[in-house]
């Protein structure tokens, strides 16, 4: 069946199945990979992605393994299997997506899981996917189920239900789909529903980069953006970047702006340290807000053990916000320890704040 044949089916199913929020028109939240307007900064963070797995800094073992499935896929002339991919946000997931797609010679489409609310998004969305392409999913943890289920026999067989007409008259179908290349994203695997999760023929894990890595990122992201920077400079930046490439390339872009408007647009080692002390970026890496956590936690509360929805109130930020953004990094950094009695500020915590440690938070 042609893609127009299938829209014409999916146009005509019934409100309650699938196909029924306007099939033929561009589903909400989808995006190609080359969007023709987009926010400036948005256009050049898309800009510093690595575009082969050559150019990819970082994720040793899980670019290995991609090369492989890659070139294997490539010598049977097939699309690659459904990929997975894990992590913290900010280390490259949707990066690895447009480089499977690229080393593959094939589209790109882009959406989000919190944006597919409807059956009919999906199946418009993959109706309206080419041979071999690559739909990325971001956030796939947080697909509705009823969307989730349609990629089932989607991912397996290539195959999409949907159902024509109403009541007793109503009748189920089946179209072919082309082939095409799942890769999903996720912050949290264990969220991810296990039918969902089996169905992936490679899930890879991505881990928080090193010092080393992060500053061969910032000098390539640099030259891109045409801005001197030397070694030292590019390594202060990655020594506040809580090992996320994000992270490294958005203060990269702050220290540029500081040195164009106050010194002569050279990222030096000084310039670097004076701009990101300027944004409220310390040696840590934490920010204004890591540092009210830590402040709360030290200064007043002397010590002592804070539930999660009070430490949240104290700082004005949302629990979860608080218990999904900042908390990993303190945990790992060894500035913070989660208790059964609530969140306790490590030794750590007091020697950077300057502060000498209550007898309490070392018990």
């Amino acid at each position: 069946m042609t893609p127009d044949a299938r829209r014409e089916v999916l146009a005509s199913a019934d409100p309650s199945g699938v196909g029924v929020d306007g099939p033929t028109a561009e589903p909400d939240g989808v995006r190609p990979v080359d969007p023709v307007a987009a926010p400036a900064e948005e256009m050049e963070e898309a800009g510093l992605r690595p575009r082969s797995l050559a150019e990819f800094v970082g994720q040793g073992q899980l670019t290995e393994h991609l090369q492989i499935v890659i070139e294997a896929a490539l010598k049977r002339g097939q699309p690659v299997d459904h990929l997975l991919f894990a992590g913290p946000p900010g280390l490259g997931k949707t990066s690895l997506a447009g480089i499977v797609a690229a080393e593959m010679g094939v589209g790109l489409r882009i959406t989000a899981g919190p944006v597919l609310v409807r059956a009919g998004d999906l199946a418009a969305l993959l109706t309206d996917l080419q041979e071999g392409d690559v739909l990325f999913i971001d956030e796939i943890h947080r697909l509705p189920r009823s969307v989730e289920e349609i990629l089932y026999p989607a991912m397996e067989d290539f195959k999409l239900d949907i159902l024509i007409g109403k009541g007793p008259t109503a009748r189920s179908i089946r179209l072919d789909l082309p082939r095409f290349t799942l890769v999903g994203a996720t912050t949290r695997t264990g969220l991810v529903a296990g039918p969902l999760r089996d169905r992936f023929g490679f899930v890879g894990r991505l881990d928080h980069y090193d010092v080393e890595e992060l500053q061969s990122i910032v000098t390539r992201s640099a030259g891109i953006l045409g801005v001197p920077i030397t070694i030292e400079g590019a390594r202060r930046i990655a020594e506040r970047s809580r090992g996320t490439p994000r992270i490294a390339n958005r203060l990269l872009r702050r220290v540029r702006d500081f040195v164009e408007v106050r010194a002569d647009g050279s990222i030096t080692s000084e310039a670097a340290v004076a701009g990101l002390d300027v944004f409220g970026v310390d040696e840590l890496g934490l920010d204004k807000v890591d540092r009210s956590i830590l402040d709360v936690l030290c200064r007043r509360f002397a010590g002592r053990p804070v539930g999660l929805t009070t430490l949240a109130q104290c700082i004005g930020e949302e629990p979860d916000t608080i218990e999904d953004a900042y908390e990993p990094y303190l945990l790992q950094q060894g500035l913070l320890q989660r208790t059964t009695r609530g969140r306790v500020a490590a030794p750590r915590a007091w020697a950077h704040l300057g502060l000498a440690p209550v007898e309490s938070t070392l018990l």
